[in-house]
Protein backbone atom coordinates (compact mmCIF):
# COMPACT_ATOMS: atom_id res chain seq x y z
CA UNK A 1 0.00 0.00 0.00
CA UNK A 2 2.76 2.51 1.07
CA UNK A 3 4.67 1.61 -2.65
CA UNK A 4 1.32 2.31 -4.54
CA UNK A 5 0.85 5.98 -2.33
CA UNK A 6 4.36 6.58 -3.13
CA UNK A 7 3.87 5.39 -6.53
CA UNK A 8 1.03 7.57 -7.44
CA UNK A 9 2.70 10.68 -5.61
CA UNK A 10 5.39 10.46 -8.20
CA UNK A 11 2.51 9.91 -10.86
CA UNK A 12 0.55 13.51 -10.03
CA UNK A 13 4.09 15.45 -9.15
CA UNK A 14 5.18 14.36 -12.70
CA UNK A 15 1.69 15.83 -14.49
CA UNK A 16 1.84 18.58 -12.40
CA UNK A 17 5.44 19.50 -13.94
CA UNK A 18 3.82 18.30 -17.15
CA UNK A 19 1.55 21.50 -16.59
CA UNK A 20 3.60 24.03 -15.57
CA UNK A 21 6.01 23.17 -18.97
CA UNK A 22 2.66 23.07 -21.19
CA UNK A 23 1.36 26.42 -19.55
CA UNK A 24 4.77 28.55 -18.94
CA UNK A 25 5.82 30.57 -16.27
CA UNK A 26 2.77 32.42 -13.74
CA UNK A 27 0.56 29.58 -13.72
CA UNK A 28 -1.37 28.94 -10.49
CA UNK A 29 -2.37 26.06 -7.97
CA UNK A 30 -5.65 26.34 -8.64
CA UNK A 31 -5.44 26.51 -12.43
CA UNK A 32 -2.72 23.12 -12.20
CA UNK A 33 -5.48 21.33 -9.65
CA UNK A 34 -8.16 22.25 -12.23
CA UNK A 35 -6.75 20.61 -15.04
CA UNK A 36 -5.54 18.18 -13.36
CA UNK A 37 -8.79 16.84 -11.62
CA UNK A 38 -7.24 16.60 -8.73
CA UNK A 39 -7.78 17.84 -4.96
CA UNK A 40 -6.84 21.16 -4.51
CA UNK A 41 -5.13 19.85 -1.01
CA UNK A 42 -3.58 17.49 -2.63
CA UNK A 43 -2.06 19.42 -5.26
CA UNK A 44 -0.86 22.41 -2.95
CA UNK A 45 0.94 19.55 -0.80
CA UNK A 46 2.78 18.27 -3.79
CA UNK A 47 3.91 21.77 -5.14
CA UNK A 48 4.93 22.99 -2.59
CA UNK A 49 7.38 19.40 -2.14
CA UNK A 50 8.36 20.05 -5.66
CA UNK A 51 9.18 24.04 -4.78
CA UNK A 52 11.66 23.11 -1.90
CA UNK A 53 13.42 20.35 -4.21
CA UNK A 54 13.69 23.01 -6.81
CA UNK A 55 11.88 21.25 -9.55
CA UNK A 56 9.67 24.11 -9.16
CA UNK A 57 9.59 28.03 -8.42
CA UNK A 58 7.80 30.49 -7.42
CA UNK A 59 7.02 33.87 -9.43
CA UNK A 60 8.44 37.17 -8.10
CA UNK A 61 4.47 37.99 -7.12
CA UNK A 62 4.18 34.78 -5.82
CA UNK A 63 0.95 33.60 -7.16
CA UNK A 64 2.46 31.23 -9.97
CA UNK A 65 4.81 29.35 -10.72
CA UNK A 66 7.84 27.75 -12.92
CA UNK A 67 10.13 24.93 -13.76
CA UNK A 68 12.47 25.23 -11.25
CA UNK A 69 16.38 25.12 -11.93
CA UNK A 70 16.61 21.46 -11.41
CA UNK A 71 14.24 21.23 -15.03
CA UNK A 72 14.40 24.22 -16.51
CA UNK A 73 17.27 23.32 -18.84
CA UNK A 74 16.17 20.07 -19.81
CA UNK A 75 12.60 21.37 -21.07
CA UNK A 76 14.76 24.21 -22.59
CA UNK A 77 16.43 21.38 -24.39
CA UNK A 78 13.65 18.71 -25.01
CA UNK A 79 11.08 21.66 -26.40
CA UNK A 80 12.34 24.26 -27.57
CA UNK A 81 13.11 23.61 -31.97
CA UNK A 82 16.17 24.15 -32.87
CA UNK A 83 16.99 27.66 -34.83
CA UNK A 84 19.43 26.96 -37.58
CA UNK A 85 22.12 28.70 -38.99
CA UNK A 86 20.20 30.12 -42.13
CA UNK A 87 17.38 30.90 -40.00
CA UNK A 88 19.68 32.84 -37.60
CA UNK A 89 21.06 34.61 -40.60
CA UNK A 90 17.48 35.28 -42.05
CA UNK A 91 16.02 36.85 -38.07
CA UNK A 92 19.54 38.89 -38.18
CA UNK A 93 19.04 40.06 -41.46
CA UNK A 94 15.60 41.29 -40.82
CA UNK A 95 16.87 42.77 -37.65
CA UNK A 96 19.50 44.87 -39.52
CA UNK A 97 16.71 46.19 -41.39
CA UNK A 98 14.69 47.86 -38.70
CA UNK A 99 15.26 49.83 -35.71
CA UNK A 100 12.07 47.71 -33.93
CA UNK A 101 12.26 44.61 -32.09
CA UNK A 102 12.37 41.11 -33.85
CA UNK A 103 11.04 38.19 -32.12
CA UNK A 104 10.57 34.22 -33.47
CA UNK A 105 8.04 32.69 -31.59
CA UNK A 106 6.98 28.90 -31.22
CA UNK A 107 3.44 27.57 -31.36
CA UNK A 108 2.49 24.87 -28.53
CA UNK A 109 -0.52 23.25 -27.89
CA UNK A 110 -1.69 25.78 -25.87
CA UNK A 111 0.62 28.93 -25.47
CA UNK A 112 3.47 30.28 -27.58
CA UNK A 113 7.70 30.26 -26.64
CA UNK A 114 9.89 32.40 -27.35
CA UNK A 115 12.89 30.76 -29.54
CA UNK A 116 14.48 34.00 -30.84
CA UNK A 117 14.27 36.82 -28.72
CA UNK A 118 15.98 40.42 -30.33
CA UNK A 119 19.10 40.95 -28.62
CA UNK A 120 18.97 44.42 -28.38
CA UNK A 121 15.56 44.40 -27.39
CA UNK A 122 14.14 42.00 -24.72
CA UNK A 123 11.10 40.49 -25.34
CA UNK A 124 8.53 43.02 -22.49
CA UNK A 125 5.81 40.59 -20.75
CA UNK A 126 6.91 37.32 -21.35
CA UNK A 127 5.19 35.85 -18.74
CA UNK A 128 1.86 37.48 -19.29
CA UNK A 129 2.70 36.41 -23.44
CA UNK A 130 2.70 32.75 -22.47
CA UNK A 131 -0.20 32.99 -20.27
CA UNK A 132 -2.61 35.31 -21.77
CA UNK A 133 -3.17 34.40 -25.38
CA UNK A 134 -5.81 36.90 -26.63
CA UNK A 135 -3.15 39.90 -25.03
CA UNK A 136 -0.46 39.15 -27.52
CA UNK A 137 -0.16 39.38 -30.90
CA UNK A 138 1.68 35.88 -31.57
CA UNK A 139 -1.01 34.14 -29.55
CA UNK A 140 -3.71 35.93 -31.30
CA UNK A 141 -2.42 34.28 -33.95
CA UNK A 142 -2.18 30.88 -32.41
CA UNK A 143 -5.70 31.41 -31.03
CA UNK A 144 -7.32 31.99 -34.99
CA UNK A 145 -5.67 28.51 -36.34
CA UNK A 146 -7.95 26.61 -33.52
CA UNK A 147 -11.11 25.74 -34.31
CA UNK A 148 -11.63 25.70 -30.15
CA UNK A 149 -9.94 28.88 -29.51
CA UNK A 150 -12.76 29.85 -27.30
CA UNK A 151 -12.53 26.89 -25.30
CA UNK A 152 -8.78 27.84 -25.01
CA UNK A 153 -10.08 31.99 -23.68
CA UNK A 154 -13.07 31.23 -21.55
CA UNK A 155 -12.28 33.66 -19.12
CA UNK A 156 -9.98 35.89 -20.89
CA UNK A 157 -8.43 38.45 -18.28
CA UNK A 158 -7.47 42.05 -19.04
CA UNK A 159 -4.25 42.70 -18.29
CA UNK A 160 -4.37 46.18 -19.67
CA UNK A 161 -7.11 49.02 -20.22
CA UNK A 162 -6.93 48.21 -23.73
CA UNK A 163 -7.15 44.05 -23.76
CA UNK A 164 -10.07 42.80 -25.83
CA UNK A 165 -11.61 40.42 -23.23
CA UNK A 166 -15.20 40.00 -25.19
CA UNK A 167 -15.82 37.11 -27.22
CA UNK A 168 -17.98 39.01 -29.84
CA UNK A 169 -14.60 41.34 -30.63
CA UNK A 170 -12.67 38.51 -30.35
CA UNK A 171 -14.19 36.73 -32.90
CA UNK A 172 -14.03 39.47 -35.15
CA UNK A 173 -9.93 39.26 -34.88
CA UNK A 174 -10.02 35.97 -35.50
CA UNK A 175 -11.98 36.82 -38.70
CA UNK A 176 -9.51 39.59 -39.30
CA UNK A 177 -6.50 37.91 -38.72
CA UNK A 178 -7.23 34.89 -41.06
CA UNK A 179 -8.24 37.46 -43.77
CA UNK A 180 -5.45 39.66 -43.55
CA UNK A 181 -2.81 37.01 -42.36
CA UNK A 182 -1.25 39.44 -39.53
CA UNK A 183 -2.10 39.70 -35.91
CA UNK A 184 -2.11 42.78 -33.99
CA UNK A 185 -1.81 44.08 -30.46
CA UNK A 186 -1.91 47.49 -29.24
CA UNK A 187 -1.23 48.32 -25.52
CA UNK A 188 -2.88 45.13 -25.17
CA UNK A 189 -0.28 43.16 -23.55
CA UNK A 190 2.03 45.55 -22.10
CA UNK A 191 0.89 49.51 -22.52
CA UNK A 192 2.61 51.13 -25.01
CA UNK A 193 3.78 48.03 -26.87
CA UNK A 194 1.99 47.65 -30.05
CA UNK A 195 3.24 44.66 -32.43
CA UNK A 196 3.07 42.24 -35.42
CA UNK A 197 2.77 38.91 -35.56
CA UNK A 198 3.12 37.14 -39.06
CA UNK A 199 2.40 32.57 -39.16
CA UNK A 200 5.58 30.90 -40.07
CA UNK A 201 4.45 27.53 -41.98
CA UNK A 202 5.84 24.33 -42.12
CA UNK A 203 5.73 22.98 -45.49
CA UNK A 204 2.07 21.34 -45.28
CA UNK A 205 0.78 24.63 -44.55
CA UNK A 206 0.24 24.48 -40.52
CA UNK A 207 1.20 27.58 -38.55
CA UNK A 208 3.83 26.07 -36.60
CA UNK A 209 5.13 29.82 -35.55
CA UNK A 210 5.34 33.29 -35.74
CA UNK A 211 7.59 36.02 -36.59
CA UNK A 212 6.86 39.10 -34.35
CA UNK A 213 7.66 43.02 -34.80
CA UNK A 214 7.28 45.38 -31.92
CA UNK A 215 7.95 48.47 -30.91
CA UNK A 216 6.66 51.81 -29.30
CA UNK A 217 2.77 51.97 -30.11
CA UNK A 218 2.57 55.37 -30.99
CA UNK A 219 4.69 54.12 -33.97
CA UNK A 220 2.30 51.56 -34.94
CA UNK A 221 1.82 53.69 -38.54
CA UNK A 222 5.90 53.01 -38.51
CA UNK A 223 5.78 49.29 -37.68
CA UNK A 224 3.18 48.78 -40.44
CA UNK A 225 5.29 50.01 -43.20
CA UNK A 226 7.52 46.59 -42.32
CA UNK A 227 4.39 44.84 -43.18
CA UNK A 228 5.79 44.04 -46.64
CA UNK A 229 9.70 42.51 -45.42
CA UNK A 230 8.03 40.46 -42.41
CA UNK A 231 5.63 38.38 -44.72
CA UNK A 232 8.89 37.77 -46.79
CA UNK A 233 10.87 37.05 -43.91
CA UNK A 234 8.64 34.92 -42.52
CA UNK A 235 7.56 33.05 -45.45
CA UNK A 236 11.47 32.46 -45.45
CA UNK A 237 11.94 31.15 -42.25
CA UNK A 238 9.06 28.30 -42.95
CA UNK A 239 11.12 25.81 -44.33
CA UNK A 240 14.19 26.68 -42.57
CA UNK A 241 12.70 25.54 -39.24
CA UNK A 242 9.81 23.38 -40.18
Amino acid sequence: MKDSRRANAVSSSLAILEVVADCGVGVTAKEIAHRLEMAPATAYRLINALVADEYLVRTADLRGFGLGVRLRGLAGALNSPVVPGAARQCLNEFRTTTRFAVHLMNFRTDTVQVVSEDPDHPVQGERELVRHLHASAAGKLLLSTRTQWRAMVSDPARITTHTHVEHAALAEEMRAIRETGYASAVNELVAGIACLAYPVYSENGTAEGALCLSGPSGRLAALLEHDEPARKYSKQLGPLLY
